[in-house]
């Protein structure tokens, strides 16, 4: 978010000043170039690490560095090991049996070793940057609380076993002329190695930093759901990046019961109306995960970890919303406009405000949801879920006028 967008909107919007001012202090806590909270500078390598997390992700890199003290850096470390892990997996350029598998299921370890770089990526691969320069990460993780380390490499560990399998598999798909992701159990074990994981990590993380309570770090089925649900609205917006990229991560059994062979034919303007459900299922296969994740914000107590939290969830509901009937997924990437989600961002103060996004948004996608549609039932049924989740814990209209009197 730009200072610029900021006072538009306070232009607009002059009575929420105190609300925008707040938006103000989040937008300096994300441009801090590095630092502790205690006053002393990052190393010159912790100084590198922040500028390669700018370089593969400033979505990312924004919310990370709003994060409390040593958890800033820790989630960084984190980010960057497993983005590098990412990188290795995506990279087609990469013998699979030579190079990539062995990388993936070896490189927790790899981590460790002092120095160690891999400059063997594609040169298209746009972060192949951070893997060329990985030994400041090595060196950086090195000095790091051993608590986080340990958590650090079991999460890497965890996601490059995942990842070596889902390789294996989609060569054997290859061969047999079948889908990486038959069914929805496949996509869910996809996408907890490579989402759901990274929210067990970062439970265990914000729990170690003792910020949040300890029992964090347990919960498992709710870190796995927030991460899934991140996860799937990505795979469903990002259709026709990975279609071009001769992947795809939708189920084959939603796609071949609507009558298409390949999943690339949904192109297919004469085919819109089934291609739509088909992308109804997989915005509810996103919504299946909305409870959940709003369960687990509803466990955080840290504000800033809170928000950490909530901005990308916000995000991908809103997502998910604009992408709902909408053929524009089958020809490009489809996003919730500035207009719409600054507001909200601006007026983000706890659970109750992203509930009732969630609630808003459910009701949306439900009044446009089509009753011919073969989903339409599982519609209503998530939507009404995520819409019941909001009213059974909102605040009334006594508990607000006792919280303004303080």
């Amino acid at each position: 978010m730009q200072l610029s967008e900021i006072v538009s909107l306070l232009l607009q919007n002059p009575a929420k000043i105190p609300l925008l001012f707040r938006l103000y202090q989040r937008y300096k806590a994300q441009s801090r170039v590095g630092g502790r909270d205690n006053g002393l500078p990052d190393s010159k390598d912790m100084k590198q690490c922040w500028a390669l997390l700018d370089l593969t992700s400033k979505t990312f890199a924004k919310v990370i560095r709003q994060l409390p003290g040593d958890l800033r850096p820790a989630v960084c470390l984190l980010y960057l090991v497993l983005r590098a892990l990412d990188t290795i997996e995506d990279d087609m350029t990469l013998d699979l049996d030579q190079v990539k598998l062995p990388m993936l299921r070896a490189f927790h370890e790899s981590i460790s070793i002092e120095g160690w770089t891999f400059n063997g990526s594609g040169p298209n691969e746009k972060d192949r940057q951070l893997l060329v320069e990985f030994d400041v990460v090595v060196r950086e993780l090195a000095l790091t609380n051993e608590i986080y380390r340990e958590i650090i490499v079991n999460t890497c560990h965890t996601m490059g076993d995942g990842m070596a399998d889902f390789c294996r598999r989609q060569r054997i798909s290859e061969e047999t002329a079948s889908s990486t992701v038959e069914t929805v159990a496949d996509l869910d074990l996809y996408c907890h190695y490579v989402a759901g994981v990274v929210g067990q990590g970062l439970s265990r993380l914000f729990a170690a930093s003792g910020l949040e309570r300890h029992w964090l770090r347990d919960q498992d089925v709710l870190s796995n759901s927030w991460g899934l649900f991140l996860q799937k609205v990505n795979i469903l917006r990002d259709y026709r990046e990975d279609v071009d990229d001769s992947r795809c991560f939708w189920p084959k059994h939603f796609w071949i019961k609507h009558g298409f062979k390949k999943v690339e034919d949904m192109y297919d303007p004469a085919r819109e109306a089934d291609a739509l459900n088909v992308l109804s299922e997989m915005v509810i296969e996103a919504l299946s995960h909305a409870v959940d994740t709003l369960d687990y914000l509803n466990l955080l107590t840290h504000s800033q970890i809170f928000e950490f939290v909530a901005i990308p969830v916000i995000m991908a509901m809103l997502t998910a919303k604009a992408c709902f009937m909408n053929p524009a997924v089958f020809h490009t990437e489809v996003k919730p406009s500035k207009q719409e989600y600054i507001p909200i961002l601006a007026c983000l103060e706890d659970i109750n405000d992203v509930a009732k996004l969630f609630a808003d948004s459910a009701n949306c996608i439900r009044q446009h949801a089509i009753p011919s549609d073969p989903n339409y039932q599982r519609i209503c049924k998530f939507t009404t879920d995520i819409e019941s989740w909001y009213q059974k814990r909102r605040p009334n209209v006594w508990t607000r006028v006792i919280s303004l009197l303080g």
